[in-house]
């Protein structure tokens, strides 16, 4: 498995891959499949210091995604991410999730990023378990802050520091 930078022509696995989770799963609150106008937007908005990749097998196929985005856009938050990381669900718990976090951290020190932090459905347990194994701390709990397949849902929050 190759972990590489995002490219345009990746964008319509990374959406695929996403909205997936939009209807099957608490991990993203967004609740209506994300368009591939509104990705091409958000790509636009990455860089370098806000980088997306990807998950790539042997055979070409992109099967995870991750990316560092701006956590705020208040300029005092500017060295503070937030990252991402969405796994094709016929390929988990095959540790995509783990590398591309992986890198994710590494590409946040590289960048001169000083925290990340990640927020997660209080539900995801597997998540909440890589980003613990990764380092992370929880630092807050947010009670009943989304509303998805009727009911309401609790955000944990948590943290790495990097630099």
């Amino acid at each position: 498995m190759l972990i590489r930078p995002a490219t345009a022509a990746d964008l319509p696995a990374i959406n695929d891959i996403y909205n997936y989770y939009v209807f099957h799963s608490t991990c993203t609150y967004q609740t209506e499949a994300e368009t591939m106008e509104a990705r091409r937007e958000w790509f636009a908005g990455h860089g370098l210091t806000h980088p997306v990749i990807v998950a790539q097998e042997a055979d070409g196929a992109v099967v995870g995604w991750g990316s560092l985005s701006r956590f705020h856009k208040r300029q005092a938050y500017s060295r503070t991410v937030e990252n991402s990381v969405y796994v094709d669900a016929a390929n988990l718990r095959k540790g995509i999730g783990r590398t591309l976090l992986a890198r994710l951290i590494e590409l946040a020190g590289q960048a001169g990023h000083h925290t990340i932090i990640a927020g997660i459905d209080a539900e995801q347990a597997a998540s909440v378990a890589l980003h613990r194994a990764m380092g992370f701390s929880e630092v807050a709990l947010l009670r009943e802050v989304g509303h998805k397949f009727g009911r309401w849902l609790d955000v944990i929050y948590m943290q790495l520091m990097v630099g």
